[in-house]
């Protein structure tokens, strides 16, 4: 199946999924609720961290008890409007897209967006430190198949590498079929530099929206998936894309300890991010919020956990990693 029509099931069944998730458990509000709430910090980008930052959003409150964060998700409407005044910008979907609207925000001074949101670091440390990388949660990128594939439920990152180079095309008489995110995303990011892959192979099929576990229609699809998600969707804090997928493990490395939390142990582990404009570091609201162990949002482990994500302690909220994207 072409990547197109993947994408397509995979839109259809994640609305059906939207529909059930919302009958069976108070899945996370997209975007600000209402939309019209135009909050303090105005933020876009990763898929991944969509949900626990509008969960964030519903928590982290400034001294008179009102609400700081706006966070758009990943996909929806075409555009969003983040501030009252002007601010329509096309919906930026990824990390990398939110951190260049970030960045156009900043070098034409809109004041449209504060921070975005990244589940990579920075690609670029060496031409300028305009842009900082405020680490709060862990999170990990492990692998998926179909539950009813005959597949090993173990690769190495040496298999792992040669499928998705196309040196490995086969496993236990089941013909592989690689996928990969949308060229925007993070996760797609992390995981090809976690397993070593600078050339794609032919093969691989690309351009999904990630962390969606419908677009697994044959035997021997496989594709990333961030652990985190995967955990809130089974606990439908999070819309259950999760379709037929089950998480794989590496090495015998699981990704999830027996309590189905994050296994710091696993080899593909990383760190997420709130991404601001560097000279912002000083904005009371953005330090508040973000900088430091005891900012609002590294203080509120409860809900970052519920997330699937585990927590960084001291190293929550530190502001020494900076780059240009």
């Amino acid at each position: 199946m072409n990547v197109k029509s993947r994408a397509r099931i995979g839109a259809a069944l994640g609305v059906a999924a939207l529909g059930l998730g919302v009958a069976l458990a108070p899945a996370a509000q997209a975007d600000p609720s209402p939309v019209t709430q135009y909050r303090t910090l105005a933020g876009v980008g990763s898929d991944t961290t969509q949900d626990v930052l509008n969960g964030l959003g519903n928590v982290v409150t400034n001294a008179f008890g009102q609400k700081i964060i706006a966070s758009w998700n990943a996909t929806g409407t075409a555009t969003v409007k983040t501030k009252a005044t002007g601010c329509v910008i096309n919906r930026p979907n990824g990390s990398s897209a939110g951190i260049d609207a970030l960045r156009n925000a900043v070098d034409t001074n809109s004041g449209c967006l504060d921070f975005a949101r990244s589940s990579r670091g920075p690609a670029d440390t060496a031409t300028s430190t305009d842009l900082t990388w405020i680490p709060f949660a862990k999170d990990a990128v492990s692998w998926v198949k179909r539950s009813d594939s005959t597949l090993p439920s173990d690769l190495t990152a040496a298999q792992l590498k040669d499928i998705y180079e196309c040196n490995l095309t086969s496993l236990n008489g089941v013909a592989l079929t690689p996928i990969l995110p949308q060229a925007n995303s993070g996760t797609r990011q992390f995981f090809l530099s976690s397993i070593g892959v600078s050339a794609l192979g032919a093969c691989v099929q690309e351009g999904v929206q990630e962390n969606d576990g419908t677009v697994l229609d044959s035997a021997g699809d496989i594709a990333p998936y961030s652990v985190a998600q995967y955990t809130a969707q089974e606990k439908l804090v999070v819309t259950d894309r999760r379709g037929a997928a089950v998480l794989g493990s590496v090495g015998t490395v699981a990704p999830r300890n027996a309590d189905k939390t994050l296994n710091l142990a696993f080899p593909f582990t990383r760190d997420v991010y709130n991404v601001v404009p560097t000279p912002k570091l000083t904005n009371a609201t953005i330090a508040s919020t973000f900088v430091g162990s005891t900012s609002k949002v590294c203080a509120a482990g409860t809900t970052i956990a519920n997330y699937g994500f585990g927590t960084l302690g001291a190293n929550c909220g530190t502001t020494t990693l900076k780059g240009e994207r």
